[in-house]
């Protein structure tokens, strides 16, 4: 889900990754879902992505 609002936003991986302070491989795993995220960081890619609250909740019901 991640990824989608990114690539919407029209941002690259890099790019976003950047925003976050993060590198561009823990943005990947974040988007594979191959990591636990960090409040902070996912309080950031909602805010960054504009993300809507339904789609968070789904989010943080995995």
């Amino acid at each position: 889900m991640i990824k989608q609002y990114r690539e919407k936003c029209g941002f690259t991986q890099e790019q976003l990754a950047e925003i976050l302070e993060i590198s561009w491989r823990q943005l990947q795993r974040i988007e594979k879902d191959e990591t636990k995220t960090k409040i902070s960081t996912l309080k950031k890619i909602i805010k960054v992505l504009n993300i809507p609250d339904e789609e968070i909740i789904k989010l943080m019901k995995k």
